[in-house]
């Protein structure tokens, strides 16, 4: 069945382009997968309480400064959607690392199936999230590991526009490169594309085959007006 990862208001994604890409740098921009109606139509959630299981004040925990939300199930519709149609797509890079790595590959092939093994685990609660930041807001550098059982890649989707709606708050992702100085990338998510890259660490060769790479990931300041993001994460949170 065609999704939007597929047609129509996305572009067709080149898959193995994008597993390529993530593999030399550990993100990869998709092109656009939400029209502008349906970035502002979720970005509108937000001051919908009743969509959320709780609420995060960033600067009360010292994860930075800003606020996000996590949604409560039933997902609403369109987050469901681009959750359940990514996941097998990136199964097969998550599997193909696991292996580059000699680590075991616990990730069934459908998404309702190792929700299922996360919620036995104790990891119950659901991990979908909106993102606000206003002038001045930043995201520490971390990783969205939640429990035990960790889905290896995640999505975060854009839903404002960079240089118009608001200035600063690119995406940060910093690589610890075996027995070398860390490695940074930059990326301006544009409105409606998402960018998947590395949850926790990555195979990344060196001089005793591949080795992990430790990776987190945050947002810079933003220096005037509002951000939104959502962001798909493929485990349930303890």
């Amino acid at each position: 069945m065609s999704t939007r990862l597929d047609g129509t208001p996305a572009q067709r994604v080149d898959w193995p382009a994008l597993a390529a890409e993530i593999d030399d740098v550990g993100c990869a921009l998709t092109p656009e997968l939400l029209t502008p109606a349906e970035c502002r139509e979720i970005a509108g959630m937000y001051d919908e309480a009743a969509r959320f299981r709780a609420t995060i004040d960033m600067a009360r925990y010292r994860f930075g400064s800003g606020q996000y939300r996590y949604f409560r199930p039933p997902l609403p519709g369109i987050v469901a959607e681009l959750r359940e149609a990514f996941y097998p797509r990136l199964l097969p890079i998550a599997r193909d690392w696991a292996a580059r790595l000699g680590r075991p590959a616990p990730w069934p092939d459908s998404l309702a199936e190792w929700l299922e093994m996360c919620h036995a685990a104790g990891q119950t609660r659901s991990t979908p999230i909106l993102l606000r930041y206003g002038g001045g807001d930043w995201n520490a550098l971390h990783r969205d590991l939640y429990g035990d059982l960790v889905f290896p890649l995640q999505v975060v989707i854009g839903l404002d526009r960079p240089g118009r709606d608001y200035t600063g708050g690119e995406f940060l992702l910093v690589e610890q490169r075996p027995r070398a100085q860390s490695r940074g990338t930059v990326t301006a998510l544009e409105q409606g594309r998402g960018l998947v890259f590395t949850t926790r660490d990555r195979p990344v060769r060196s001089a005793r085959g591949w080795s992990a790479a430790p990776v987190r990931h945050g947002v810079s300041t933003v220096r005037s007006g509002r951000r939104h993001t959502l962001g798909l994460v493929f485990h349930d949170a303890a």
